[in-house]
């Protein structure tokens, strides 16, 4: 399929790299190309960032088939640009398409269109330490139907936001709520895709938790309210003893392109990497042994990051004295530098531009 390209005009003007927030602003151009039942995916274009015109009545207002990916561009040193894993992102894009009874994409394809973009977009990647050009993908339901069954048609969609760290506190730990109340998913449901009503489900709990100061909830199983799954934006980790811990992937857990290249670098590292079932409890007990050494969350968004503290039913956890342990250090040092360009790439996981 060819991509059609339509020029812009006159550019935005591009913001100072070093005071970006994140995904507060966007590029000049984005991909787009629409899918019918019985034609398939059609018209890709690469075109000025702009409104798209929807029926009221299209399903995604109705229904909620929307799914989205994270992935981020990096500057190197030498002014290069690359990618980390997408094929990663867009493979896990079609397993929530599946689930969500959505079109799939063809992975190469996507790829190339998405470096077709990031080539028209290359002065947007910003250089500033802890900067990058975000990469939002995303695919909704389409159809002018009130109906409720699959859409018909769909819109698949790239746009781009060049940002800085996701959480104000940048690598600087940050201070997490367990949610007793609320649940995110369960087993047999979506939690496992990258599904927009994930996302709202999390929000109320979200915002109850900063109101009390903390800047993420860590969700619990849906069942016992017991087992720790996820926090509302990355997988999460804990150092207990020397084991470096991380909830199994359980089918209400998403499975986190950097939960994935943490637990090889950990392994690398030389430290024993469990995935299993880790309740609060468990936690809890063992910061009160004092054998709770770190705890870290991993994101597309936030790469790594440290949890300095975590409060569960009025109990406060504060894990390594609220600094940075050596292992999130070292971790977040060689993952990042694999991203920039500034350590090897010994697992072939970057795309060059």
């Amino acid at each position: 399929m060819d991509i059609r390209i339509t020029e812009v005009q006159v550019g935005k003007e591009k913001q100072d790299s070093s005071t970006l927030g994140f995904g507060l602003t966007f590029t000049d151009y984005m991909f787009m190309m629409d899918y019918t039942e019985g034609k398939g995916w059609q018209d890709a274009q690469i075109l000025p960032y702009s409104p798209i015109a929807l029926e009221p009545s299209a399903m995604v207002f109705h229904y909620g088939q929307a799914i989205f990916e994270g992935l981020k561009a990096y500057r190197t040193a030498d002014g290069k640009i690359q990618l980390f894993r997408p094929e990663v992102n867009f493979a896990r894009l079609n397993v929530s398409c599946e689930r969500l009874s959505m079109p799939t994409v063809d992975i190469d394809f996507v790829i190339q269109a998405l470096i077709k973009l990031l080539e028209l977009e290359a002065d947007w990647v910003p250089s500033a330490p802890h900067t990058s050009l975000y990469i939002r993908p995303f695919m909704i339901a389409t159809e002018p139907i009130v109906g409720v069954r699959a859409s018909l048609t769909y819109k698949f969609m790239i746009i781009l936001s060049p940002s800085g760290p996701y959480y104000k506190e940048g690598i600087n730990p940050v201070k997490i709520h367990v949610e007793n109340h609320y649940v995110r998913a369960v087993k047999g449901g979506i939690g496992f895709a990258k599904a927009a009503g994930n996302y709202a489900a999390g929000i109320k709990p979200q915002m109850d938790a900063k109101e009390k100061g903390y800047a993420q909830v860590l969700w619990l199983d849906g069942v016992e309210k017991k087992y720790i799954e996820e926090v509302g934006t990355m997988n999460v980790f804990f150092k207990i003893n020397g084991e470096i811990i991380t909830p199994a992937l359980n089918g209400s857990i998403l499975a986190g392109v950097t939960r994935d290249s943490s637990i090889q670098l950990l392994k690398d590292m030389g430290l024993k990497v469990t995935e299993r079932k880790i309740s609060i409890h468990e936690v809890y007990e063992a910061f009160e042994q004092g054998l709770l050494e770190e705890a870290f969350g991993t994101g597309t968004a936030a790469v790594i990051s440290p949890i300095g503290e975590l409060e569960w039913d009025g109990h406060i956890m504060s894990i390594n004295k609220g600094e940075i342990g050596p292992i999130v250090h070292e971790l977040y040092e060689t993952l990042t530098g694999i991203q920039n360009g500034e350590v090897e790439d010994k697992y072939n996981w970057i795309v060059k531009i």
